[in-house]
């Protein structure tokens, strides 16, 4: 029985160890992160908001440029 404990014992903490470290993850755990929208979907919501009038020609063409510029 003694010879059993150990070895299962050391697979226990290698298994831990390396979960750890190599961001192992058992299970079905959902993983979220954040998305940052790309220029062109950024453009397509500036649109939006001016078709809307949400916005006027000014603040569209300030806002456009800010996006293009990458800021």
């Amino acid at each position: 029985m003694k010879k059993i404990i150990a070895p299962l014992a050391v697979g226990i903490v290698a298994t831990t160890f390396l979960t750890g470290c190599l961001s192992l993850e058992f299970g079905s755990g959902s993983v979220t992160r954040n998305q940052h929208p790309t220029v062109g979907e950024q453009l397509v919501d500036l649109q939006k908001a001016k078709d809307s009038g949400a916005i006027n020609e000014a603040e569209y063409q300030t806002e456009k440029a800010k996006i293009l510029e990458g800021k």
